[in-house]
């Protein structure tokens, strides 16, 4: 199935996602994230793909684990991929967009992310892919959510490699952005057609006080600092430049991503309502500090369009969903596709809105903490998991019917692409 990024100015990309992290490694009070396996994924994906065809979607993000395909160094175990891919192209004709890393390494990469060879092997790894299923797979998003896996894995020191602090943020920042720009130059040199979608944790940041908007401004540029790494932005002008050199980023390795910059082809933003804007303040010991604001995700359309003028890309929402009952879910699946139309109306290109994850997933809390699964049940999706008997394995929530008919009624629901400069 081709679907190319021209044809998306036409046909609107209604896409779902189902929730792929990948974290293997382990360590004391740690326990092993992969949530194909934690949801049964891997024992039930041609059920679980059907729904997302019943429920109408022509794309789907869909996740490889890499430590699985690719078990011992250059040896590669694609044979429950050689069964899924096909089945979702073929015969579901759902556009595959390919999540090539979602977190984890394999456990051979010793130091992970922070392993200098990493950038090769993981592009590798992409061109190993690509070569194998050029034929049916043409979208790609070659690393999710670079912001989260820095956080994680480099300034909390809660995955794999486990660094901590700013020092440990940029290392980590700095490896996902080679990474990022060789797996796109590996996966073109065999796919000149395939369409990139960059997908970031992407948020707003606010604050109240005047003599604090300057670490606003700063807060959002780093927002924006992974893209502007892959794109040759990072200048010794840029506003985040001294802190990155300061902090270990070496100038020559910024010069080399320069040089290697990659178009992005798609702006993918993920947008959690409960969780995407920010307000900066000072709290009661004196120390600034960040605070969850706009439930409601008032700041959706702003968000958008910063970035759109920033990078004048196609955007796709590439995540989105809501904490909290279905009425609250629904309520936000209603008001954030009426701002994709307003938006699209305004001449900002968004080409497709993915609800993520379609399905019940588990908190990432279930990796740091001792509880029964059950416990670490997290609501999110269109459909629920089924507590009380192992079939039907989901129930279907007022969410799914609405947006069945969302996607029925496209051209009604986001509209027509009004005209733009933009080329696509």
């Amino acid at each position: 199935m081709y679907f190319s990024l021209e044809s998306a100015k036409e046909n609107f990309i209604w896409a779902g996602g189902i929730e792929n992290t990948f974290v293997p490694q382990t360590r004391p009070g740690h326990r092993a994230l992969d949530e194909y396996e934690l949801m049964g994924h891997y024992e039930n994906w041609r059920e679980d793909l059907r729904v997302a065809a019943d429920l109408g979607l022509n794309a789907l993000r869909w996740g490889i684990p890499w430590y699985k395909v690719e078990p011992e160094r250059g040896k590669f175990d694609w044979s429950w991929i050689d069964r899924v891919i096909p089945y979702l192209v073929e015969e579901l004709k759902i556009l595959p967009i390919i999540d090539l890393m979602h977190y984890g390494c394999p456990f051979w990469l010793k130091r992970e992310f922070a392993n200098k060879a990493y950038p090769e092997l993981v592009a590798r790894y992409a061109a190993e892919f690509s070569n194998r299923y050029k034929d049916l797979v043409h979208w790609y998003t070659p690393l999710n959510e670079p912001i989260i896996n820095a956080l994680m894995c480099g300034m909390r020191g809660l995955w794999a490699p486990y660094l901590k602090g700013e020092r440990g943020y940029i290392r980590i920042m700095m490896q996902l952005a080679k990474g990022i720009v060789r797996t796109v130059e590996s996966i073109a040199a065999i796919q000149p057609d395939s369409v990139m979608v960059h997908v970031e944790a992407t948020g707003l940041t606010r604050t109240i006080r005047e003599d604090l908007a300057p670490l606003a401004r700063e807060e959002r540029h780093r927002g924006y600092l992974c893209y502007d790494l892959i794109s040759g932005r990072i200048t010794h002008d840029h506003l985040l430049y001294s802190w990155l050199v300061r902090n270990g980023a070496s100038p020559d390795d910024l010069q080399e991503l320069r040089e290697r910059k990659i178009d992005l082809d798609v702006i993918g933003m993920n947008f959690y309502p409960q969780w995407s804007t920010k307000q900066l303040y000072i709290n009661e010991k004196g120390e600034i500090a960040f605070r969850e604001v706009e439930h409601e995700g008032k700041g959706f359309v702003e968000l958008i369009t910063n970035y759109y003028e920033r990078y004048r890309r196609p955007i796709m929402i590439t995540e989105t969903s809501a904490v909290g009952s279905v009425e609250v879910r629904e309520k936000w699946l209603e008001s954030s596709v009426s701002m994709i139309r307003r938006l699209r109306e305004k001449h900002v290109p968004v080409i497709g809105y993915t609800w993520f994850p379609l399905f019940t997933m588990i908190d990432w809390r279930y990796r740091f903490e001792t509880g029964p699964l059950d416990d670490y049940y997290l609501e999110l999706g269109l459909y629920n998991i089924n507590r009380k008997a192992p079939r039907p394995r989901w129930i279907e929530t007022p969410l799914a019917r609405k947006m069945k008919s969302y996607i029925k009624n496209s051209r009604e629901m986001v509209g027509e692409l009004a005209n733009t400069a933009l080329p696509i």
